[in-house]
């Protein structure tokens, strides 16, 4: 009797085995022949100004990071999956950003945040998505926070930081004969403003001047076109010869309208804009050698691959809008998370620590702008490379620090 019950109860855990084997092969054939409309997407989230002041620069952001989105998208997903992009306006309000942020963390559980803009929309962010374990991609904006040595695991940078753009800049016009002396500077009153300043100050010191904090200094209230003041402040605080280079850190639309205003005060002076803030079309034939453009992303007179393809994008996916620096740097941003997205499925590491641990074993990746890009455990920023470019012919072009040596002397 107890060998027969003994048999029965091998005979039913063996079929009851076999049920849940036959089960999970059927799921898994399911899956693998299932539309891509079936399976569940990837959801990546985002908080940016999309209405308010800095609404243009807000939704450049975010559109750059949807483009890419939108060609994986319609050329099948990731392995079926479609993106999901979430994206939340915050107003460019610090704030508001932090108590989206959980929103799309807590409610919608994004897999990562990608592409936000705003050194004070960092600060508010940074703790959040290290105490909530969640990764920040490919930030626009360059504050000292998001480059911590040693690297936060839920931060990956895809740009040089302000600090390594701003000290290119102040060491490159330095190299060609410019005066310690000689710089004044326009920046935001805020964290992204005072990371611009900073970095220029502490790079004029270490050449030796010791008095660089002393040189004029404007600054605009964040969120705000109110740049009137500050032109009036750089004006009281010059005792003899105008600057000959002004040092723009604000965002596109301040450093615009400043600009403008400045020119007239200052014929001779010329306008360095980090990180591509101003937009060429609101330029003109007069302003040409006189504004110069750091860049953290390649200039898009160049013929790359990933210049040629987000153009063919923004004509696809747009919905009429122009191009831009900021949505090209997205675009390009998007690019290497995408390759992190593919290797992680493929791995069967679509989680929040899983992506991670993907994109720190990407080395040397081509993503098509001329330069491989790579991340490690311990290097969280995937390039460092800075371009400078000129304003001519109603367009950005690639230059050196050498080749504006003449420019720059003439008055």
């Amino acid at each position: 009797m107890k060998k027969r019950l003994k048999a029965g109860r091998f005979f039913m855990t063996s079929l009851l085995l076999c049920v849940i084997t036959c089960m999970s092969a059927l799921v898994q054939l399911a899956e693998a022949v299932a539309p891509a409309s079936t399976l569940p997407s990837i959801k990546i989230g985002s908080t940016s100004a999309l209405t308010g002041v800095a609404e243009p620069h807000g939704r450049n952001v975010t559109l750059g990071t949807q483009l890419y989105f939108d060609r994986i998208n319609q050329t099948g997903g990731i392995q079926g999956r479609k993106i999901e992009f979430i994206t939340l306006d915050n107003k460019y309000e610090p704030i508001l950003a932090g108590a989206l942020t959980r929103q799309l963390i807590e409610t919608d559980h994004v897999l990562a945040l990608v592409g936000l803009h705003g050194s004070a929309i960092v600060a508010v962010v940074l703790p959040i998505v290290t105490e909530m374990k969640t990764l920040l991609f490919g930030v626009w904006s360059g504050p000292d926070s998001l480059y911590q040595v040693p690297a936060n695991r839920y931060v990956m940078n895809f740009r040089a930081s302000y600090g390594e753009e701003v000290a290119e800049t102040i060491n490159g016009l330095l190299s060609i004969g410019v005066k310690p002396s000689e710089f004044a500077f326009f920046t935001q009153n805020d964290p992204s403003g005072d990371s611009v300043y900073n970095a220029a100050i502490n790079a004029l010191k270490a050449s030796g001047y010791q008095d660089a904090d002393r040189l004029p200094h404007g600054r605009y209230m964040r969120n705000t076109l109110n740049v009137e003041l500050a032109l009036a402040d750089i004006l009281d605080q010059f005792k003899k010869a105008p600057p000959k280079i002004m040092i723009l850190g604000g965002l596109a639309e301040p450093n615009e309208k400043f600009f403008h205003l400045a020119r007239k005060e200052f014929p001779h002076t010329r306008f360095v804009v980090i990180s591509g803030q101003l937009n060429p079309k609101k330029l003109t034939k007069n302003d040409e050698d006189y504004v110069i453009a750091t860049q953290i992303a390649p200039p898009l007179t160049l013929d790359l691959p990933a210049v040629r393809e987000y153009k063919e994008d923004l004509q696809k996916y747009g919905k009429g809008a122009l191009p831009s620096y900021a949505s090209f740097y997205t675009y390009i941003a998007a690019r290497i998370f995408v390759v992190g997205l593919q290797q992680a499925v493929a791995q069967n590491k679509l989680t929040r620590e899983g992506i991670i641990d993907v994109l720190e074993n990407l080395s040397n990746v081509d993503i098509g702008i001329g330069v491989p890009v790579s991340y490690s455990k311990t290097d969280h920023t995937a390039m460092h490379k800075v371009w400078v470019t000129v304003y001519k012919n109603g367009e950005f072009i690639l230059t050196s620090w050498p080749k504006l040596k003449k420019t720059i002397s003439t008055p």
